[in-house]
């Protein structure tokens, strides 16, 4: 069955290739995915899922739903970019900057491998086998938590198991928590005047904002070493010298190894802010943009996935491609005595290791038992987040990285469907470490934000 599984997949691949590319070459930020997720929704509706577009009041999410009854397994999908990594597709050498958003960490593949999954196990279901697949069309991961807004309004509620994937330069599976994290954007606001002819009647907001961030440096000696703090200046308050600046904006993004830390450390940086303000006779004011949690890592769900990742052929890349990779990887000082794609799958850990980046995944994983792999679609060692990773977004390697991906997906969901005990396994597992609880990190009566009208 699951080699049907897989022929199904095969079957679909230059159409899910296609819409992988038309994502890439839409290149959106969060919540304005709106020709991205109209691309993904309108295929699953062409494969016959019932499809919900503006699911959770955001106009860019949606689900699409296949089957009624017995176990309810989700697959989610993200289809968002980040601003200013456009980039030309492979080519070895960074394009001009040109502000323009680009896919640099894969996003493109990472929605349509979901759906190419989701069709497969749909397939299956269609022969008579009881259960039900949803699609989750979620935007807004870089920077905007879009799962989570979704959690907050129930659109997870009822799922059984979740499942995806995130391209990368290895093969395994998620092993690592993910941290928590935190968005709040800090305005200050002071007095303008003539730098040089009345500086005593000014108060500087942009030497508010400086102080405040001077103190968030001296901070970081003083919290835990897994902890992140992070900031972007957002508006300096103009480009005079000579005008004591009356405005001054900066956005921080505060990370924590578990959710319920969040609170203390946000707590620490606001006291900073206000501090800064104090000092320089201006006032402040915050505003809270978003937040995610970490992610709960499930070890039956884990090993189940790495089985499969194990059993599916994984890609075999061609004299072109490997050729390609290599050009790519002198561009940011890979070793070159190491293959360029490395096909094999890591072992899994003994336990859950802190991780270092975020994701709303951690919302879901804390509603539902969720698992997700890493699939091989840039050179070993690509940065995340990087001109390399763009240039990658259409390649062949990476498109069999992405169909190899929605294979172990839907292996992975058979097993689900057709073994009770690994699902309760995965149920008590996760009730073990939350007791079935969840508290959702973003306050009720807080919008999703596009990530340009932040300032």
């Amino acid at each position: 069955m699951k080699e049907k599984l897989i022929r199904e997949i095969d079957r679909r691949a230059d159409a899910v290739c296609a819409l992988c590319d038309a994502v890439w070459d839409y290149a959106e930020t969060a919540f304005e995915e709106t020709r991205s997720a109209e691309a993904l929704a309108s295929f699953l509706e062409a494969e016959g899922f019932r499809v919900t577009r503006g699911v959770a009041g955001i106009p860019t999410a949606f689900t699409a739903e296949w089957g009624s009854g017995g176990v309810h397994i989700g697959f989610l999908g993200e289809f968002d970019a980040l601003a200013d990594l456009e980039q030309a597709s492979l080519s070895a050498e960074q394009s001009p900057p040109s502000g323009r958003p680009g896919h640099g960490c894969g996003h493109n593949l990472l929605g349509a491998g979901a759906a190419a999954a989701a069709c497969a196990v749909k397939a299956y279901l269609e022969e008579g086998h009881p259960g039900r697949v949803t699609y989750f069309g979620c935007p807004g991961e870089e920077g905007g938590s879009g799962k989570t807004f979704m959690a907050r309004e129930g659109v997870f509620d009822g799922l059984d198991a979740a499942i995806s994937w995130h391209p990368g330069s290895r093969m395994s599976v998620a092993s690592s928590s993910s941290l928590a994290n935190c968005q709040v954007l800090y305005r200050f606001h002071g007095i303008a005047s003539h730098a040089a002819g009345e500086p005593h009647l000014g108060r500087s907001a942009l030497d508010a904002l400086e102080l405040m961030n001077i103190g968030t440096q001296f901070l970081r000696e003083h919290i835990p070493t897994e902890a992140r703090i992070h900031y972007a200046i957002t508006d300096t308050g103009g480009y005079s010298p000579n005008v004591v600046q009356a405005e001054a904006s900066v956005l921080y993004l505060i990370r924590m190894p578990q959710v319920t830390e969040l609170p203390e450390l946000c707590a620490r940086v606001d006291d900073i802010a206000r501090g800064a303000a104090l000092m320089t006779g201006t006032q402040v004011e915050s505003e809270f943009i978003k937040a995610c949690s970490n992610t709960l890592t499930n070890r039956p769900l884990m090993e189940a996935m790495r089985a499969n990742m194990e059993a599916i052929p994984r890609p075999v890349y061609d004299a072109q491609e490997t050729e390609f990779g290599r050009k790519l990887r002198e561009t940011f000082g890979g070793a070159a005595d190491e293959p360029v794609f490395d096909g094999s799958v890591e072992p899994l850990p003994d336990a859950e290791r802190p991780g270092t980046g975020s994701t709303d995944v951690g919302d879901v994983s804390w509603l539902c038992p969720t698992v997700y792999c890493y699939a091989v679609t840039v050179p070993r060692g690509t940065p995340g987040h990087s001109w390399q990773m763009t240039s990658c977004g259409k390649s062949g390697f990476a498109h069999k990285g992405m169909l190899y991906a929605a294979k172990v997906m839907a292996a992975t969901a058979y097993d689900l469907y057709t073994d009770g005990t690994l699902l309760a396994r995965a149920k008590e597992a996760l009730a073990a470490r939350t007791g079935g609880t969840y508290d959702c990190p973003i306050p009720k009566g807080i919008a999703p934000r596009s990530i340009r009208n932040v300032k």
